[in-house]
């Protein structure tokens, strides 16, 4: 098939072989920015090459990070508004305004959505996200009186550090004072700040895990696909290109990798963490013209990168939840099984950028401080 013949299935949304044709250029998409390292030494894309949630067209993404201990919160702002879906598939999730997601509810469009520190407390950041976005009169109006809708999901940092200490209101405002449509800060900012992964033989093997981002433009078709995610799993994290572990449960003498899962399928008794102390939060986009239908599917299938990457993942300990947002500033008809397929590269690539773009803290190194302890 000639580009421009492919070009033209992909925006028709003809079905299956196109599917297939696309998910391969999204994967040799992919596979060729991996050929550029990451400045930590991972084969992966560089900040400019592996892009940001805001390559999506009428996004912003904004920070807040508190001084006091490590958590904070992140916003993902659609001021012109964007068609939602969700996909909650961890056991133990954390979770305001997913409900009216479902296709079969009434509201069309979101305002806003914000990933938290701070376990339960951290859902407080969406009321400071509305005020900022009442302030400007975005939101629902068919109503009347404006009324901002913000979805919002956490995940547990109590643990790291004051656990009294924790985001706000005020902070989710912060986040909304600080976002722009510019690249978008990675590692241990907002809601990543105080997040760690492998936590199954408890909290003293794990690691530092943190925010990581990525975006994929399929060929000449005008298509952007993004993922920005808040890495704080119970699982290892792996690098799908390679099969090894970059992050995860550490062994006894904390410069290598104990492996969870074959510690699992070896039968070795695990310290499961408690219920809610772990969750891995992502927001996927896309400027294609999506309905709430579509956007829940593409939040579906852009869980197979967290499986991908995340090692067990979906555990009764993670609260592990995906948004998708649809802004529509490309008008052209898509494939949504395409456009899920991509979205789970993406989210596969941002989680690998989370954990190398984290810097340790006092107990939970990263992964280039154990990169650089194997390599002496």
């Amino acid at each position: 098939m000639k580009r421009r013949e492919f070009n033209r299935e992909i925006l028709a949304g003809a079905g299956g072989a196109m599917l297939t044709s696309l998910f391969a250029e999204a994967t040799a998409s992919a596979s060729s920015a991996r050929a550029i390292e990451f400045r930590n030494g991972i084969a992966a894309a560089d900040v400019a090459a592996a892009g940001s949630l805001t390559d999506v067209e009428g996004l912003k993404v904004g920070h807040f990070t508190e001084t006091k201990r490590p958590t904070g919160c992140t916003v993902v702002i659609a001021e012109r508004g964007a068609v939602a879906g969700v996909d909650v598939r961890g056991g133990a999730p954390g979770t305001r305004e997913t409900d009216l997601l479902n296709p079969v509810n009434s509201v069309q469009q979101v305002f806003a959505v914000v990933i938290s520190g701070g376990s339960a407390f951290g859902l407080d950041t969406a009321s400071g996200v509305m005020r900022y976005l009442d302030e400007r009169s975005i939101g629902f109006k068919e109503m009347g009186p404006n009324v901002p809708i913000v979805p919002a999901a956490i995940l547990y940092d109590l643990g790291v550090g004051d656990p009294q200490i924790r985001p706000t209101a005020e902070s989710g405002y912060q986040a909304c004072v600080a976002a722009t449509s510019g690249p978008v800060i990675e590692g241990n900012v907002g809601a990543g700040a105080g997040a760690t992964v492998g936590k199954f033989f408890g909290p003293k093997f794990a690691m530092k895990g943190g925010v990581g981002t990525c975006s994929i433009r399929v060929g000449d078709t005008g298509v952007v696909v993004a993922a920005m995610v808040a890495v704080n799993a119970a699982g290892d994290i792996y690098d799908p290109g390679t099969g090894k572990i970059l992050a995860g449960a550490r062994s006894p003498s904390g410069d290598g990798f104990a492996n969870a899962i074959e510690k699992v399928l070896g039968g070795y008794a695990v310290t499961p963490p408690p219920a809610k102390t772990n969750t891995t939060l992502g927001v996927v986009a896309t400027n294609a013209t999506l309905n709430k239908d579509e956007a829940t599917k593409m939040a579906q299938m852009a869980q197979d990168g967290l499986a991908r990457t995340i090692n067990p993942s979906h555990t009764p300990y993670d609260g592990d939840t995906i948004f998708a947002l649809a802004t529509g500033t490309l008008k052209a008809k898509v494939n949504v099984g395409a456009i899920g397929a991509i979205a789970a590269v993406a989210v596969s690539r941002a989680i690998v950028r989370a954990i190398t773009e984290a810097a340790g803290i006092p107990g939970y190194p990263s992964y280039v401080e154990i990169r650089d302890r194997k390599q002496k």
